[in-house]
């Protein structure tokens, strides 16, 4: 996966497009989609030869084009893209730096035209892969009337917008390019409800564990879901602060229809920060919960050796007595003087341990 390097200190900010052209690529596999829609049709299309691609003009049909780039491995894509769109330097500098924070940024604008006016999101894509949950980053550029996604690695993560898009007369064909970036980050949110979903039966069951002495591992386990919910609540917190910014804020590309459907996206982003939040405060109870039943099977196991050690105490001083080499000691040459040392260890033994069962020690 590529990767940019760190800049020196004092180097120029963002990326400029023939710097994108220096750049190595690396091997790997990059699809490039592209589907024209309008609310009478649509046409989806795999780009192999991107260039004499973006030769050709959308059909005058299409109120939408979205071009989707999965995989970020080939400079020669990018850079392609950067100079037919004409996007800013520091925004590609964005898309190749793969930690970037959620973010919204404006460019251009003013009535320019749609090569000028840009939106630019950060948004991650988050799934679960076995048990371990993974973060994808996500650029989008939004336009008048263009959409430019891009994914860190090959995958379908919006397979269910397509299959919307397909949908002759769906809400999705009739409205404008902001109305499918507003879906595309609702996708990426409606996809964390499962997770939480996961997390939270996951975390009951960990609950149940704790409590059965055979799981010696569970701390792990645990340590494992609250660094999960990390990576969660890492990336969900800012994003109530772009979908704030971009219903609140004016921009040309945002239409007033959009504005309202980011009201109920916030909504959702606030309960899944919410549901994080109390989850989080579970595994930490889970934790401690973990650490005292493990301190009381401690303190058990403690109580049993003390006791055990109580009880061979007298035992162990009858026996020294009865051990020592004295020539007369009392008892040594009668008969009944072994059985008799051992009835009395049995009867020190058994007062003590009723003693012990009235005093509620065992």
């Amino acid at each position: 996966m590529f990767k940019l390097s760190k800049k020196n200190p004092g180097a120029a900010p963002g990326l400029e497009h023939d710097e994108i052209e220096r750049l190595p690529s690396e091997t790997g596999q990059v699809n490039v989609t592209c589907i024209d829609y309008g609310p009478a049709e649509i046409a989806i299309r795999d780009i192999d030869h991107l260039e004499d691609f973006l030769d050709h003009h959308r059909p005058e049909w299409a109120v939408v084009r979205w071009i989707n780039v999965a995989g970020l491995s080939n400079m020669r894509i990018i850079h392609a893209l950067a100079t037919k769109y004409d996007l800013h330097p520091l925004a590609v500098e964005d898309v190749l730096h793969l930690s970037q924070r959620p973010k919204v940024e404006s460019y251009g604008g003013g009535g320019e035209g749609d090569m000028q006016a840009r939106l630019f999101i950060v948004t991650h894509a988050l799934q679960l892969q076995g048990e371990r949950l993974h973060s994808e980053q996500v650029s989008i550029f939004l336009g008048h009337r263009t959409v430019l996604t891009f994914q860190e690695t090959p995958g379908d993560v919006w397979d269910p917008i397509r299959q919307r898009l397909k949908t002759k007369g769906s809400r999705l064909r009739n409205n404008d390019a902001s109305f499918l970036v507003y879906s595309l980050l609702d996708a990426n949110i409606d996809r964390c409800f499962p997770i939480l979903e996961h997390f939270g039966d996951r975390a009951e069951e960990l609950d149940i564990l704790i409590l059965e002495e055979s799981q010696r591992n569970v701390i792990s386990d645990i340590h494992q879901l609250k660094r999960d919910l990390l990576l969660m609540r890492r990336n969900l917190w800012p994003m109530r602060e772009v979908v704030s910014t971009l219903q609140r804020e004016s921009h040309e590309c945002v239409s007033d229809t959009t504005r309202v459907y980011l009201r109920d996206l916030y909504d959702h982003v606030i309960q899944i920060i919410d549901i994080i939040e109390i989850y989080r405060e579970i595994t930490s109870d889970l934790t401690e919960t973990h650490m005292s039943a493990v301190s009381n099977r401690m303190n058990e196991i403690m109580k049993v050796l003390t006791m055990i050690g109580t009880i061979f105490i007298p035992l162990t001083f009858l026996a020294g007595v009865y051990g020592m080499n004295f020539r007369h000691l009392p008892e040594l040459d009668q008969v009944w003087a072994y059985p008799a040392f051992w009835a009395v260890c049995l009867i020190v033994a058994g007062v003590m341990v009723v003693w012990f069962r009235r005093r509620r020690w065992m």
